[in-house]
């Protein structure tokens, strides 16, 4: 028996897979090659909804359930626009597992999904959140602190680590952001959390289906290159977003501008405005990912793209991972036996 057994259990019983390793939802790249190819080395995938029209979203849940028959979630991102229609989805197909992303759900519909058999995991940015989260029915939480990349919040995973983790005891925790070594999982594991999410990884993964000019900027970017987007006028609130520097990031900088402009023209409410935002993370992440364009995409990444330097498969990663996590448990167990 491997000492990590000990540690996976909590969140190996809930996810009901071999490791409580998750690959994050990534909207465009987390499709079902790369959540099947996850569920299959024993890991937990999260197919990305992002904000695909409900058909095109049924279809890859029933093609994930082709290619797997292990546990995987659907996550859902309830700024997008097509989020209520993908809702409706739910109903019908009844996944195993929801998540919750982008925003804070509201209790009727975690309900919702939780009346299919679904068990939904949640986000939570503050103690406070967390609570309201599990007491609205979340079966267990996700602390993602803003080294991630994509939709990120702004407090550190170190600090929420602190503020959450230690706090919260009634439903599992699982921890994401930052996160790109079989040491580092360890410790997560050894400070209480009941399993670990990696993304950007992952994006590159040879399973991925991100263009190999997508992949190559991930393998040759510093953690520095990934930044956070920031927001310029507090009537239109924009969830930040952590992508590499280029033009991209630019052009939302001008985009922000145009709309708060138009705010101030009254020629648009704020509901559209913020449309237009999640319409334009959408499409610029689209065409980075499928098409290539590494030079006005968007390059959502994590601060761990500095740990990323080669391509490698799912089931490589995950073998990693799990190595790194035992050997780094015996060390801890041998020091501490003297």
């Amino acid at each position: 028996m491997h000492i990590s057994d000990r540690y996976f259990a909590r969140g190996r019983e809930f996810l009901g897979t071999e490791v409580p390793i998750l690959c994050g939802g990534m909207t465009w790249i987390s499709d079902a090659q790369l959540v099947a190819a996850v569920a299959n080395a024993g890991g937990f995938g999260c197919l990305a909804g992002g904000n695909a029209p409900a058909d095109i979203l049924a279809a890859e849940i029933e093609r994930t359930r082709v290619l797997t028959d292990r546990s995987f979630a659907v996550n859902l991102v309830t700024i997008a626009p097509a989020f209520p229609e993908q809702l409706d989805v739910l109903v019908q197909l009844k996944p195993r597992y929801v998540v919750f992303a982008g925003s804070f759900p509201n209790a009727r519909q975690i309900a919702l999904v939780k009346e299919q058999g679904a068990k939904v995991m949640c986000f939570a940015s503050t103690l406070s959140i967390a609570k309201r989260m599990v007491r609205y029915g979340a079966d267990a939480l996700v602390l993602e602190g803003m080294e991630a990349g994509g939709h990120v919040g702004h407090v550190s995973l170190a600090v929420l680590l602190q503020q959450v983790l230690f706090e919260v005891e009634d439903v599992p925790v699982f921890v994401a952001g930052g996160i790109s070594t079989g040491r580092m999982c360890a410790h997560m594991f050894l400070m209480g959390a009941a399993g670990v999410q990696l993304g950007t990884r992952f994006a590159v993964a040879t399973e991925s289906c991100a263009h190999p000019a997508f992949k190559e900027k991930f393998r040759k970017a510093n953690a520095r290159d990934a930044v956070s987007t920031p927001q310029f006028d507090s009537r239109l609130p924009v969830v930040a977003v952590r992508a590499l520097r280029n033009g991209g990031l630019d052009e939302f900088a001008r985009l922000q501008l145009d709309l708060i402009a138009k705010l101030d023209a009254g020629e648009l409410h704020r509901e559209e405005a913020q449309m237009e935002v999640e319409r334009f993370w959408m499409g610029a992440l689209r065409r980075a990912v499928r098409d290539g364009d590494v030079a006005q995409g968007s390059l959502m990444a994590g601060q761990s793209v500095g740990l990323v330097n080669r391509e490698e498969s799912v089931g490589e990663i995950i073998a990693d991972l799990r190595a790194g996590i035992e050997s780094t448990l015996q060390d801890v167990r041998a020091k501490l036996l003297g």
